[in-house]
């Protein structure tokens, strides 16, 4: 009888957790689909629409995905190529001059570059939130329904 109430308290117990893991998974989800929303429209805010091909640019289409951002830092870099093959290289040995429209223009583009860079890593944040909520919830289910047939199990002996 002992061990009987034993498993009913463990199992009530995965059942608690798996309905926590549930409530968390709900939480990392909301919380990375509203991150990606909150990036999307910041970007769409700046109509920025460097590394966008020319005929969706006319269009309308701006920078507002991981994918597009990632390609408008990767332009910005070649065209800072352009102006210099490094900021090492850009100041050869000197210092930051903000008076130099070649280093002030090359400063502004890394400061853009990285801005893409960063949201590219947040739009992947936000799916990774995503995708360990979604599995979260998953395993929370599955412990509930796995803890509820060994509960009922339980109470049929």
């Amino acid at each position: 009888m002992n061990r009987i109430k034993g498993i009913k308290t463990i199992a009530i117990i995965v059942m608690i957790l798996g309905i926590i893991g549930v409530g968390i998974g709900v939480v990392f989800v909301v919380q990375g689909v509203s991150t990606n929303n909150m990036i999307t429209e910041k970007l769409r805010a700046e109509k920025i629409t460097i590394g966008i091909p020319e005929e969706l640019a006319a269009k309308g289409d701006v920078v507002d995905t991981m994918k597009e951002a990632l390609a408008a830092s990767e332009t910005l870099a070649e065209h800072l190529k352009g102006i210099a093959p490094s900021y090492g290289d850009l100041l050869a040995g000197e210092r930051y001059d903000p008076t130099n429209p070649a280093q002030l223009t090359y400063a502004q583009g890394i400061n853009l570059e990285n801005a893409f860079q960063i949201a590219a890593l947040a739009f992947g944040v936000s799916l990774s939130l995503i995708a360990t909520g979604g599995f979260m919830i998953i395993i929370g289910i599955a412990f509930v329904l796995v803890t509820f047939t060994q509960l009922r199990l339980s109470s049929l002996s």
